[in-house]
């Protein structure tokens, strides 16, 4: 992270003129110190060190902004700028975020705290800040021309308002919002409860991330921002896999994921191993009486989803969303279907002309993954991912839970690969098939069948024979 010395060095050597000169030294001196990220990596959990104590969560490949407390108010200060984010090793995006990162660092705070957010505005244009879920004044909403003029170039606006429910919120902007979201502007917001809810179970571990989705070219750096469906970059927290961190847990450990949709279209969110129940939503805690278990949860635009689960499954657990598109980096929409296609004697043909050209596709797209082919400076493979016995075969939104019952508590560093007890792996059969074996149940009848005649009857069939007229006599 950086300092307030970092943010002004920033500012004034990366075309952030025009906010120096609006927001002054002296004024900026005054509030809370923009603290600044450029890691993707996951950072350790924020404990609290003022206000009211909380058990903090674990935002996924991100991290949660500090604070300062001003005569018994919660302040944070929030930067809206460009930004430079690694989607995965090799594959960076010039986006638009907060705080030197996109999505933004995550907002943390109590049930009842009075909360205070300076908002600078270092973009190109004009921003806003909308609270998505939170009751507060209608002044405080966020959406620019209906509730606030927009915050200009350059300067800082204040937001102010009580955290009056727990839950599970984001924040996105609410001014040229097609542009800014598109671009990668987004933020988790937790609110703690500030005392034991009948409805809000205590957790060992608490993550958090937002899905989110991007047309990129391969070679290029800047998001289309008219993309309205055919998105190629489907990432949790601006990451693709295998750049998402796995989310690590102990064994027994009671886990909490956290989960809010600013994409274009539904995520049915899949679990491998275990069974969750659905426990908040933006709205707030789901009542127990409507929760039931389940291990994939879908989740609408603008939604978010909280699920609670017990990791008693030791193992590397697949987490993805299970539209399968969506588990797929760089995805070209336009490819046709060569399935099944004999292209031999035309490659022959091409190679003449084209000595490097290869086929792709005949045999499914499993090949994509095993190529170790020139890709565009900028980009990420399309089928990627090494595990333990060779290609996942999977981008986008992938991860794994990653669940050990010799992790140490509140230890969230990546343990390996799951070793496997010895005949729990699924294997090759080479010897002779073995003659079936039936269970008792086969071939028999479930229930007895009563009243059947004590002897077998014989019947005896008539066939209609002709009369010779054409007609028929019996």
């Amino acid at each position: 992270m950086t300092s307030r010395r970092d943010f002004f060095q920033a500012a004034g050597l990366a075309g952030g003129a025009i906010a120096v000169a609006a927001v002054s030294r002296v004024a900026m001196a005054a509030l809370p110190e923009p603290v600044m990220q450029t890691k993707p990596d996951t950072m350790a959990p924020l404990v609290p060190n003022t206000g009211r104590p909380y058990n903090p969560v674990v935002t996924l490949n991100g991290w949660t902004l500090p604070w300062r407390m001003n005569k018994g108010v919660k302040e944070f200060h929030l930067v809206a700028e460009p930004v430079v984010r690694e989607f995965a090793p090799g594959f960076k995006g010039h986006l638009w975020g907060y705080n030197g990162q996109s999505p933004g660092p995550t907002i943390e705070v109590v049930e009842g705290d009075r909360v205070r957010i300076f908002v600078t505005n270092k973009l190109p244009e004009h921003t806003s800040v909308h609270w998505h879920g939170q009751r507060l004044p209608n002044g405080m909403d966020g959406v620019s021309g209906l509730n606030q003029p927009a915050i200009p170039v350059g300067k800082t606006f204040v937001y102010e308002f009580v955290a009056r429910r727990p839950g599970t919120f984001m924040y996105h902007p609410h001014a040229d919002e097609m542009t800014q979201m598109a671009m990668g502007m987004m933020g988790f917001w937790i609110t703690h409860p500030k005392e034991a809810h009948p409805l809000i179970d205590e957790v060992d571990r608490d993550f958090v991330f937002l899905l989110n989705a991007y047309d990129i070219d391969p070679g290029a750096y800047t998001p289309k921002i008219m993309t309205m469906l055919d998105f190629n970059i489907w990432s949790w927290n601006s990451r693709v896999f295998p750049g998402i961190d796995p989310l690590v847990v102990r064994k027994n450990d009671k886990v909490r994921i956290r989960f809010g949709n600013l994409t274009m279209t539904n995520h049915p969110i899949h679990l491998h191993g275990h069974e969750f129940l659905v426990t908040g939503t933006d709205g707030g805690p789901t009542p127990k009486t409507a929760r039931q278990y389940e291990v994939t949860t879908d989740v609408a635009v603008g939604q978010m989803r909280q699920i609670d689960f017990l990791a008693d499954e030791e193992g590397d657990w697949a987490f993805h969303c299970h539209k399968s598109h969506h588990t797929m980096n760089a995805m070209g929409h336009d490819v046709p279907t060569l399935i099944g296609v004999d292209h031999r004697d035309i490659v022959k043909k091409i190679a003449k002309v084209i000595p490097d050209y290869m086929v792709m596709g005949e045999r499914g797209m499993a090949d994509m993954a095993e190529m170790d082919m020139p890709l565009p400076d900028n980009t990420a493979k399309m089928m990627t991912g090494e595990g333990p016995f060779g290609s996942v075969e999977m981008g986008g939104m992938f991860s794994m839970l990653k669940v050990r019952k010799d992790q140490k508590p509140g230890d969230y560093t990546d343990p390996g690969w799951y070793r496997h007890p010895a005949g729990t792996v699924a294997y090759e059969w080479t010897g002779a098939l073995p003659d079936p074996e039936r269970f008792a149940s086969e071939g028999g009848q479930s229930m007895k069948v009563h009243n059947m005649p004590t002897k077998e009857i014989e019947v005896q069939v008539r066939k209609p024979t002709t009369n010779g007229m054409g007609g028929m006599k019996h």
